[in-house]
């Protein structure tokens, strides 16, 4: 059975409504979608296929860490900015920081092997796929962890054709 699409946004807000499991679930989301389609673009860059090409400037390749530091310093500058305010009102720019976050994270640990060895090594590092896969099973669980609630309303209703709503997170 389908969920009819009207009806996620209500889910949402009903099962994420802990601000704390919201930005938990939002940041695990965006560094999940940033880092598959990071891995993507960069497999479709090394084989040559495709529109993208490397960052330049002046002969100079710009890793995509440089711009995942850059997110994850201004987020966290936001943050704290955000932290001295205490207003409720906040929310949406919470949610919009949290996002570049999790973008940034996934830039900047997408590019780990480069931070180990101090040098491009991107292709050939033993591992890589270790590395990977660790990553995409982590940033997962943490998806399934804090989204559990939404997820297993999306689920109920899913299966009953009913309003999920009755049982609510702890």
């Amino acid at each position: 059975m389908r969920i009819p699409l009207r009806r996620i946004p209500h889910l949402y807000r009903t099962h994420l409504e802990d601000p704390r499991r919201e930005l938990l679930f939002l940041s695990g989301a965006s560094f999940f979608t940033t880092f598959m389609i990071t891995r993507g673009i960069t497999r479709l860059m090394y084989h040559g296929v495709g529109p993208i090409r490397s960052v330049k400037y002046k002969g100079l390749h710009i890793h995509h860490q440089v711009f995942g530091i850059l997110m994850l310093v201004g987020s966290g500058h936001a943050w704290l900015h955000l932290a001295s305010r205490r207003r409720r009102d906040d929310r949406g720019l919470l949610r919009a920081t949290t996002l570049v976050y999790g973008v940034g994270s996934a830039l900047t640990l997408d590019e780990i092997a480069l931070w180990l060895n101090m040098e491009d090594v991107y292709w050939n590092s033993p591992g890589r796929e270790i590395i990977d896969a660790g990553i995409i099973v982590t940033s997962l669980a943490s998806i399934g962890a804090w989204g559990a609630p939404f997820f297993a309303a999306l689920a109920r209703e899913a299966r009953h054709g009913a309003p999920a709503t009755a049982q609510r997170p702890s």
